[in-house]
């Protein structure tokens, strides 16, 4: 046809699928995707809530020394990426707090959690769950506070 024999042909076009594959492959790794959808209502930046149960036993692993199983139980039951569940397990086996569900089962975010602890009167609670969840220095947490 084009002064090639069938096998040149198709070991070419084995070649151009392989090729296609890997731009693919790349481009969606380089886009974020993920196989697991099941953070899609969360906002960039904000960390969802994690369960008291799931807390403890990462608790339980970091105390055994086994950050990396607390690591994986945690990415296992949240979707979070390696750095955030990283970032948690950290927190958590250092004793800082991290976002737990409400009651209702909704997450309230921090915001509105700040500003209801404002109306109360209880301002220095406030900087201090600021600090707690987001690792803000005792100026950052008041500058935060007082801007709600």
């Amino acid at each position: 046809m084009f002064g090639i024999d069938s096998t040149s042909a198709i070991v070419v076009i084995v070649l151009v699928m392989a090729v296609a594959l890997t731009i693919v492959i790349v481009l969606a790794a380089r886009a974020g995707a993920r196989p697991s959808a099941r953070l899609a209502w969360r906002t960039p930046g904000l960390m969802p809530p994690i369960p008291r149960d799931l807390q403890e036993r990462v608790r339980e692993l970091c105390a055994e020394g086994k950050k990396i199983h607390a690591i994986k139980a945690l990415r296992d039951g949240t979707g979070l990426s390696l750095k955030e569940a990283k970032d948690v397990v950290d927190a958590l086996d250092a004793g800082r707090s991290v976002p737990t569900p409400q009651p209702d089962g909704q997450p309230g975010d921090l915001a509105s959690r700040v500003r209801e602890l404002k109306a109360a009167g209880r301002a220095e609670q406030a900087v201090f769950l600021v600090r707690g969840e987001t690792g803000m220095s005792q100026t950052e947490a008041e500058t935060f506070v007082d801007a709600l």
